[in-house]
Protein backbone atom coordinates (compact mmCIF):
# COMPACT_ATOMS: atom_id res chain seq x y z
CA UNK A 1 0.00 0.00 0.00
CA UNK A 2 1.04 3.61 -0.46
CA UNK A 3 3.41 4.74 3.00
CA UNK A 4 1.71 7.98 4.10
CA UNK A 5 3.51 11.35 4.98
CA UNK A 6 2.62 14.67 5.37
CA UNK A 7 0.50 15.42 4.57
CA UNK A 8 -0.81 11.98 3.89
CA UNK A 9 -3.78 10.77 5.58
CA UNK A 10 -4.28 7.56 7.37
CA UNK A 11 -5.25 4.29 5.04
CA UNK A 12 -7.92 2.85 7.08
CA UNK A 13 -9.86 -0.33 5.51
CA UNK A 14 -13.31 0.92 5.95
CA UNK A 15 -16.80 -1.35 6.14
CA UNK A 16 -18.53 0.61 4.01
CA UNK A 17 -21.98 2.24 4.52
CA UNK A 18 -24.63 -0.24 3.18
CA UNK A 19 -26.45 2.51 1.16
CA UNK A 20 -23.36 4.37 -0.16
CA UNK A 21 -22.03 0.57 -1.79
CA UNK A 22 -23.53 -0.70 -4.72
CA UNK A 23 -24.68 -4.32 -4.63
CA UNK A 24 -21.51 -6.51 -5.60
CA UNK A 25 -22.40 -9.76 -8.09
CA UNK A 26 -21.66 -12.67 -6.69
CA UNK A 27 -18.41 -13.27 -5.39
CA UNK A 28 -15.89 -15.59 -7.00
CA UNK A 29 -13.57 -17.96 -5.24
CA UNK A 30 -10.03 -17.11 -4.99
CA UNK A 31 -7.71 -19.43 -7.10
CA UNK A 32 -5.06 -21.81 -4.84
CA UNK A 33 -2.65 -19.51 -5.82
CA UNK A 34 -4.39 -16.74 -4.28
CA UNK A 35 -4.98 -19.29 -0.97
CA UNK A 36 -1.41 -20.06 -1.01
CA UNK A 37 -0.51 -16.65 -1.28
CA UNK A 38 -3.14 -15.96 1.82
CA UNK A 39 -1.39 -18.96 3.75
CA UNK A 40 2.13 -17.88 2.97
CA UNK A 41 1.00 -13.82 4.66
CA UNK A 42 -1.24 -15.14 6.99
CA UNK A 43 1.80 -17.05 8.30
CA UNK A 44 4.69 -14.49 7.96
CA UNK A 45 3.14 -11.18 9.13
CA UNK A 46 1.83 -11.59 12.59
CA UNK A 47 5.46 -12.79 13.49
CA UNK A 48 7.71 -10.70 11.61
CA UNK A 49 5.99 -6.93 12.02
CA UNK A 50 6.90 -4.53 14.07
CA UNK A 51 4.98 -4.41 17.30
CA UNK A 52 5.26 -0.61 16.75
CA UNK A 53 2.63 -0.98 13.58
CA UNK A 54 -0.61 -0.88 14.92
CA UNK A 55 -2.27 0.22 11.45
CA UNK A 56 -0.72 -1.56 9.00
CA UNK A 57 -0.85 -5.23 10.28
CA UNK A 58 -2.21 -8.41 8.55
CA UNK A 59 -5.70 -7.08 9.79
CA UNK A 60 -5.13 -4.11 7.04
CA UNK A 61 -4.23 -6.77 4.60
CA UNK A 62 -6.85 -9.26 4.80
CA UNK A 63 -9.20 -5.87 4.48
CA UNK A 64 -7.78 -4.50 1.39
CA UNK A 65 -7.79 -8.32 0.06
CA UNK A 66 -11.23 -8.00 0.83
CA UNK A 67 -12.11 -4.85 -1.02
CA UNK A 68 -9.94 -5.56 -3.53
CA UNK A 69 -12.10 -9.04 -4.00
CA UNK A 70 -15.28 -6.46 -4.63
CA UNK A 71 -13.86 -4.51 -7.13
CA UNK A 72 -12.79 -7.46 -9.12
CA UNK A 73 -16.22 -8.59 -9.09
CA UNK A 74 -17.70 -5.11 -9.80
CA UNK A 75 -15.49 -4.86 -12.52
CA UNK A 76 -15.92 -8.46 -14.09
CA UNK A 77 -12.34 -8.85 -14.27
CA UNK A 78 -11.44 -12.14 -15.77
CA UNK A 79 -9.88 -14.83 -13.34
CA UNK A 80 -6.33 -14.08 -14.33
CA UNK A 81 -6.58 -10.44 -13.69
CA UNK A 82 -9.04 -11.30 -10.66
CA UNK A 83 -5.84 -13.30 -9.49
CA UNK A 84 -3.36 -10.87 -10.06
CA UNK A 85 -4.91 -8.44 -8.44
CA UNK A 86 -5.72 -10.03 -5.18
CA UNK A 87 -1.83 -11.66 -5.18
CA UNK A 88 -0.70 -8.28 -5.32
CA UNK A 89 -3.07 -7.18 -2.20
CA UNK A 90 -2.07 -10.36 -0.02
CA UNK A 91 1.54 -8.69 -0.88
CA UNK A 92 1.40 -5.05 -0.72
CA UNK A 93 2.18 -4.29 2.73
CA UNK A 94 4.65 -7.56 3.02
CA UNK A 95 7.50 -4.81 2.92
CA UNK A 96 6.76 -3.91 6.13
CA UNK A 97 8.86 -6.59 7.47
CA UNK A 98 11.67 -5.07 6.10
CA UNK A 99 11.45 -0.75 6.04
CA UNK A 100 8.50 1.36 6.83
CA UNK A 101 9.36 4.27 4.34
CA UNK A 102 9.83 2.62 0.30
CA UNK A 103 8.27 -0.31 1.43
CA UNK A 104 6.35 -1.22 -1.40
CA UNK A 105 9.57 -1.39 -3.37
CA UNK A 106 10.29 -4.17 -0.51
CA UNK A 107 7.05 -6.10 -0.59
CA UNK A 108 7.60 -6.33 -4.59
CA UNK A 109 11.08 -8.28 -4.01
CA UNK A 110 8.99 -10.81 -1.53
CA UNK A 111 6.46 -11.36 -4.09
CA UNK A 112 8.76 -11.79 -6.92
CA UNK A 113 10.72 -14.24 -5.04
CA UNK A 114 7.71 -15.97 -3.53
CA UNK A 115 5.76 -16.32 -7.16
CA UNK A 116 9.07 -17.64 -8.79
CA UNK A 117 8.81 -20.14 -6.64
CA UNK A 118 5.94 -21.25 -7.18
CA UNK A 119 6.69 -21.25 -11.09
CA UNK A 120 4.73 -17.86 -12.20
CA UNK A 121 5.83 -16.75 -15.63
CA UNK A 122 7.89 -13.46 -15.56
CA UNK A 123 5.63 -11.54 -17.53
CA UNK A 124 2.78 -12.09 -14.37
CA UNK A 125 4.93 -11.59 -11.91
CA UNK A 126 5.95 -7.89 -13.30
CA UNK A 127 2.06 -7.33 -13.74
CA UNK A 128 1.57 -8.41 -10.19
CA UNK A 129 4.99 -6.28 -8.95
CA UNK A 130 3.88 -3.30 -11.31
CA UNK A 131 0.42 -3.14 -8.93
CA UNK A 132 2.64 -3.20 -5.69
CA UNK A 133 4.38 -0.27 -7.01
CA UNK A 134 1.17 1.77 -7.96
CA UNK A 135 0.74 1.87 -4.71
CA UNK A 136 3.28 3.83 -3.46
CA UNK A 137 2.38 7.78 -3.29
CA UNK A 138 4.81 8.94 -5.87
CA UNK A 139 4.18 5.79 -8.21
CA UNK A 140 1.48 6.55 -10.84
CA UNK A 141 -1.70 3.80 -11.37
CA UNK A 142 -1.55 3.84 -15.30
CA UNK A 143 -3.51 0.42 -15.83
CA UNK A 144 -7.11 -0.24 -14.60
CA UNK A 145 -6.27 -2.65 -12.75
CA UNK A 146 -3.33 -0.77 -10.51
CA UNK A 147 -6.25 2.01 -10.07
CA UNK A 148 -8.87 -0.91 -8.89
CA UNK A 149 -5.88 -1.85 -6.05
CA UNK A 150 -5.10 1.94 -5.24
CA UNK A 151 -8.87 2.60 -4.55
CA UNK A 152 -8.91 -0.82 -2.29
CA UNK A 153 -5.98 0.27 -0.49
CA UNK A 154 -7.28 3.68 -0.01
CA UNK A 155 -11.08 2.85 0.69
CA UNK A 156 -10.54 3.65 4.60
CA UNK A 157 -11.58 7.22 3.46
CA UNK A 158 -15.09 5.85 2.21
CA UNK A 159 -15.13 4.09 5.73
CA UNK A 160 -18.22 4.25 8.13
CA UNK A 161 -15.60 3.73 10.87
CA UNK A 162 -12.89 5.85 9.22
CA UNK A 163 -12.37 8.23 12.26
CA UNK A 164 -11.64 5.45 14.76
CA UNK A 165 -8.88 3.75 11.79
CA UNK A 166 -7.69 7.23 11.43
CA UNK A 167 -6.75 7.29 15.25
CA UNK A 168 -4.46 4.01 14.64
CA UNK A 169 -2.40 5.83 11.90
CA UNK A 170 -1.71 8.49 14.41
CA UNK A 171 -0.49 6.25 17.24
CA UNK A 172 1.35 4.53 14.71
CA UNK A 173 3.34 7.40 13.48
CA UNK A 174 3.92 8.74 16.89
CA UNK A 175 5.48 5.40 18.04
CA UNK A 176 7.19 4.28 14.65
CA UNK A 177 8.07 7.74 13.06
CA UNK A 178 7.85 9.75 15.99
CA UNK A 179 5.47 12.17 14.72
CA UNK A 180 2.70 13.62 17.21
CA UNK A 181 -0.23 15.44 16.18
CA UNK A 182 -2.92 16.80 19.16
CA UNK A 183 -6.39 16.11 18.22
CA UNK A 184 -7.14 19.55 16.29
CA UNK A 185 -4.17 19.29 13.77
CA UNK A 186 -4.73 15.78 13.24
CA UNK A 187 -8.41 15.99 12.42
CA UNK A 188 -7.50 19.20 9.70
CA UNK A 189 -4.53 16.87 8.52
CA UNK A 190 -7.78 14.16 8.00
CA UNK A 191 -9.91 16.74 6.43
CA UNK A 192 -7.02 18.45 3.95
CA UNK A 193 -6.34 14.59 2.50
CA UNK A 194 -10.21 13.35 1.95
CA UNK A 195 -10.79 16.67 0.24
CA UNK A 196 -8.03 16.26 -2.23
CA UNK A 197 -8.37 12.31 -3.11
CA UNK A 198 -10.22 10.97 -5.91
CA UNK A 199 -11.15 7.57 -6.84
CA UNK A 200 -9.40 6.64 -9.98
CA UNK A 201 -10.98 3.40 -11.24
CA UNK A 202 -14.68 3.62 -12.48
CA UNK A 203 -16.10 0.86 -9.91
CA UNK A 204 -14.39 2.59 -6.99
CA UNK A 205 -15.90 5.81 -7.67
CA UNK A 206 -18.76 4.36 -7.81
CA UNK A 207 -18.56 1.98 -4.70
CA UNK A 208 -16.65 4.29 -2.93
CA UNK A 209 -17.66 8.83 -4.12
CA UNK A 210 -20.76 8.81 -2.02
CA UNK A 211 -19.50 7.62 1.02
CA UNK A 212 -16.39 9.91 0.89
CA UNK A 213 -18.24 12.72 0.38
CA UNK A 214 -20.48 11.95 3.71
CA UNK A 215 -17.66 11.29 5.24
CA UNK A 216 -15.80 14.32 4.17
CA UNK A 217 -18.41 16.56 5.38
CA UNK A 218 -18.49 14.97 8.73
CA UNK A 219 -14.61 15.30 9.35
CA UNK A 220 -15.43 19.06 8.55
CA UNK A 221 -18.01 18.94 11.58
CA UNK A 222 -15.93 17.17 13.66
CA UNK A 223 -12.69 19.58 12.92
CA UNK A 224 -15.21 22.68 14.01
CA UNK A 225 -16.29 21.22 16.99
CA UNK A 226 -12.41 20.19 18.10
CA UNK A 227 -11.40 23.87 17.20
CA UNK A 228 -14.52 25.10 19.27
CA UNK A 229 -13.32 22.91 22.37
CA UNK A 230 -9.80 24.01 22.07
CA UNK A 231 -10.44 27.77 21.54
CA UNK A 232 -12.77 26.76 25.07
CA UNK A 233 -9.79 24.74 26.68
CA UNK A 234 -7.51 27.52 26.11
CA UNK A 235 -9.32 30.34 27.12
CA UNK A 236 -10.37 28.34 30.08
CA UNK A 237 -6.54 27.83 31.05
CA UNK A 238 -5.40 31.64 30.47
CA UNK A 239 -8.52 34.00 30.74
CA UNK A 240 -8.61 33.70 34.83
CA UNK A 241 -9.19 37.13 35.37
CA UNK A 242 -12.96 37.46 35.07
CA UNK A 243 -13.28 34.42 37.44
CA UNK A 244 -10.44 35.40 40.59
CA UNK A 245 -9.33 32.41 41.42
CA UNK A 246 -7.61 31.39 44.85
CA UNK A 247 -4.68 29.92 43.57
CA UNK A 248 -4.31 33.35 41.74
CA UNK A 249 -4.81 35.17 45.25
CA UNK A 250 -2.04 32.89 46.86
CA UNK A 251 0.44 33.23 44.51
CA UNK A 252 0.08 37.40 44.62
CA UNK A 253 0.41 37.19 48.21
CA UNK A 254 3.36 34.82 48.38
CA UNK A 255 5.34 36.90 45.74
CA UNK A 256 4.93 40.22 47.50
CA UNK A 257 5.19 38.72 51.24
CA UNK A 258 8.70 37.06 49.23
CA UNK A 259 9.73 40.30 47.94
CA UNK A 260 9.35 41.63 50.92
CA UNK A 261 11.98 39.33 52.96
CA UNK A 262 14.26 39.90 50.20
CA UNK A 263 14.14 43.34 50.93
CA UNK A 264 14.18 42.99 54.51
CA UNK A 265 17.61 40.71 54.14
CA UNK A 266 19.07 42.93 51.77
CA UNK A 267 18.57 45.82 53.87
CA UNK A 268 19.70 43.83 56.97
CA UNK A 269 22.98 42.80 54.84
CA UNK A 270 23.49 46.07 53.47
CA UNK A 271 23.44 47.68 56.99
CA UNK A 272 25.94 44.99 58.25
CA UNK A 273 28.13 46.06 55.89
CA UNK A 274 28.08 49.51 56.47
CA UNK A 275 28.71 49.16 60.35
CA UNK A 276 31.87 47.00 59.57
CA UNK A 277 33.70 48.80 57.34
CA UNK A 278 32.36 52.49 59.17
CA UNK A 279 33.99 50.84 62.68
CA UNK A 280 37.23 49.48 60.76
CA UNK A 281 37.27 52.89 58.74
CA UNK A 282 37.01 54.56 62.14
CA UNK A 283 39.68 52.54 64.17
CA UNK A 284 41.88 53.37 60.84
CA UNK A 285 41.90 57.01 61.13
CA UNK A 286 41.96 57.35 64.99
CA UNK A 287 44.81 54.95 64.50
CA UNK A 288 46.36 57.40 62.11
CA UNK A 289 45.57 60.50 63.61
CA UNK A 290 46.52 59.67 66.78
CA UNK A 291 50.29 58.63 65.51
CA UNK A 292 50.44 61.75 63.97
CA UNK A 293 49.82 63.61 66.62
CA UNK A 294 52.80 61.50 69.02
CA UNK A 295 54.87 62.26 65.64
CA UNK A 296 54.05 66.28 65.57
CA UNK A 297 55.27 66.50 69.01
CA UNK A 298 57.79 64.27 68.86
CA UNK A 299 59.16 65.45 65.77
CA UNK A 300 59.29 61.56 64.84
CA UNK A 301 57.62 60.57 61.37
CA UNK A 302 59.39 57.79 60.94
CA UNK A 303 56.00 55.18 61.08
CA UNK A 304 54.45 57.13 58.18
CA UNK A 305 57.04 55.65 56.06
CA UNK A 306 57.26 52.29 57.51
CA UNK A 307 55.72 50.13 54.52
CA UNK A 308 54.65 47.69 57.28
CA UNK A 309 52.19 49.99 57.94
CA UNK A 310 51.44 52.09 54.96
CA UNK A 311 51.00 49.49 52.56
CA UNK A 312 48.34 47.07 54.51
CA UNK A 313 46.68 49.75 56.30
CA UNK A 314 46.10 51.87 52.95
CA UNK A 315 44.72 49.10 51.21
CA UNK A 316 42.61 48.19 54.27
CA UNK A 317 41.13 52.08 54.22
CA UNK A 318 40.58 51.90 50.12
CA UNK A 319 38.43 48.45 51.09
CA UNK A 320 36.32 49.76 53.56
CA UNK A 321 35.70 52.75 52.10
CA UNK A 322 34.65 51.06 48.20
CA UNK A 323 32.49 48.61 50.25
CA UNK A 324 30.55 50.97 52.27
CA UNK A 325 29.68 52.65 49.46
CA UNK A 326 28.32 50.02 47.46
CA UNK A 327 26.56 49.18 50.78
CA UNK A 328 25.15 52.76 51.11
CA UNK A 329 23.82 52.60 47.43
CA UNK A 330 22.19 49.22 47.83
CA UNK A 331 20.19 50.40 50.89
CA UNK A 332 19.38 53.21 49.63
CA UNK A 333 16.01 53.82 49.20
CA UNK A 334 14.85 54.13 45.27
CA UNK A 335 12.09 54.97 44.12
CA UNK A 336 10.83 54.51 39.91
CA UNK A 337 8.38 56.93 38.46
CA UNK A 338 7.46 58.30 35.47
CA UNK A 339 8.03 62.23 34.42
CA UNK A 340 5.03 61.78 31.46
CA UNK A 341 2.24 60.82 34.24
CA UNK A 342 1.25 64.06 34.74
CA UNK A 343 0.65 64.68 31.30
CA UNK A 344 -1.26 61.21 31.35
CA UNK A 345 -4.18 61.35 33.55
CA UNK A 346 -5.98 58.38 31.81
CA UNK A 347 -3.75 55.77 33.16
CA UNK A 348 -5.56 52.72 34.39
CA UNK A 349 -5.29 51.12 31.13
CA UNK A 350 -1.44 51.67 30.54
CA UNK A 351 0.06 48.38 31.51
CA UNK A 352 3.56 50.28 32.14
CA UNK A 353 1.45 52.34 35.03
CA UNK A 354 1.55 50.70 38.62
CA UNK A 355 -1.68 52.78 40.55
CA UNK A 356 -0.40 50.75 43.75
CA UNK A 357 2.86 52.72 43.98
CA UNK A 358 3.32 55.24 45.51
CA UNK A 359 6.32 55.76 43.90
CA UNK A 360 4.33 56.85 40.35
CA UNK A 361 0.63 57.63 41.52
CA UNK A 362 2.18 60.42 43.72
CA UNK A 363 2.90 62.18 40.49
CA UNK A 364 -0.94 62.73 39.82
CA UNK A 365 -3.34 64.70 41.67
CA UNK A 366 -5.87 63.70 43.77
CA UNK A 367 -8.77 63.79 41.11
CA UNK A 368 -7.30 61.61 38.99
CA UNK A 369 -5.44 58.96 41.00
CA UNK A 370 -9.46 58.80 42.54
CA UNK A 371 -10.74 58.07 39.22
CA UNK A 372 -8.00 55.90 38.13
CA UNK A 373 -8.16 53.76 41.20
CA UNK A 374 -11.72 53.84 40.54
CA UNK A 375 -11.66 52.11 37.18
CA UNK A 376 -9.16 49.63 38.47
CA UNK A 377 -11.86 48.28 40.99
CA UNK A 378 -14.25 47.95 38.15
CA UNK A 379 -11.81 45.99 36.34
CA UNK A 380 -10.30 42.78 37.67
CA UNK A 381 -8.30 42.68 34.73
CA UNK A 382 -6.78 46.15 35.37
CA UNK A 383 -6.57 45.27 38.85
CA UNK A 384 -4.36 42.09 38.41
CA UNK A 385 -2.34 44.29 35.70
CA UNK A 386 -1.04 46.71 38.34
CA UNK A 387 -0.40 44.02 40.44
CA UNK A 388 2.02 42.32 37.89
CA UNK A 389 3.49 45.57 37.37
CA UNK A 390 3.93 46.27 40.89
CA UNK A 391 5.97 42.78 41.49
CA UNK A 392 7.78 43.60 38.51
CA UNK A 393 9.07 46.91 39.72
CA UNK A 394 10.01 45.44 43.44
CA UNK A 395 11.73 42.92 41.15
CA UNK A 396 13.57 45.72 39.57
CA UNK A 397 14.51 47.69 43.00
CA UNK A 398 15.63 43.72 44.28
CA UNK A 399 17.72 43.32 41.22
CA UNK A 400 19.60 46.85 41.75
CA UNK A 401 19.89 45.79 45.76
CA UNK A 402 21.80 42.26 45.52
CA UNK A 403 23.85 43.63 42.98
CA UNK A 404 25.25 46.50 44.78
CA UNK A 405 25.00 44.20 47.45
CA UNK A 406 27.64 41.52 45.35
CA UNK A 407 30.11 44.14 45.02
CA UNK A 408 29.96 45.30 48.13
CA UNK A 409 30.77 41.56 49.80
CA UNK A 410 33.58 41.00 46.74
CA UNK A 411 35.43 44.00 47.39
CA UNK A 412 35.66 43.69 51.29
CA UNK A 413 36.62 40.12 50.69
CA UNK A 414 39.01 40.91 47.50
CA UNK A 415 40.60 43.68 49.84
CA UNK A 416 40.88 41.40 53.25
CA UNK A 417 42.75 39.35 51.19
CA UNK A 418 44.86 41.69 49.63
CA UNK A 419 45.77 43.21 53.13
CA UNK A 420 46.72 40.09 54.30
CA UNK A 421 49.08 39.08 51.67
CA UNK A 422 50.33 43.03 51.70
CA UNK A 423 51.03 42.89 55.06
CA UNK A 424 52.67 39.14 55.06
CA UNK A 425 54.78 40.59 52.23
CA UNK A 426 56.24 43.10 53.63
CA UNK A 427 56.61 41.25 57.36
CA UNK A 428 58.99 39.26 55.49
CA UNK A 429 60.81 41.53 53.20
CA UNK A 430 61.93 43.31 56.95
CA UNK A 431 62.40 40.61 58.47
Amino acid sequence: MATTTLPAAPETEPALPPAAVAKPAKRSEPSALVQQAQAHIEKLLPAGLDARLTYHTLAHTQYVVKQAHALADAAQLSPEDTENLLLAAWFHDSGYLDTYDGHEYKSMARAEAWLKEKGLGAVRSEVIKNLIRATHRDEPARTELEKLLVDADMSNLAAEDYRDRAELIRTEWELALDKSYNTCDWAELQLNFMLAHKYQSEVGKERYKQALKANTEDQRDYLKKVEKKAKKKKKEQTDTLAQPKRGIETMFRTMYSNHMKLSDMADKKASMMIQLNAVIMSVIITYFGAKSSIASATGNASFIHNPILAVPMGILLLTALASVTSAILSAQPDVTSFKWLKRNPTIATNRRVNLLFFGQFTKLSLQNFQEGMRELMRQKDMLYTNMVTDVYYLGEVLDRKYRLLRVSYSIFMVGLILTALSFAIVLAYKM
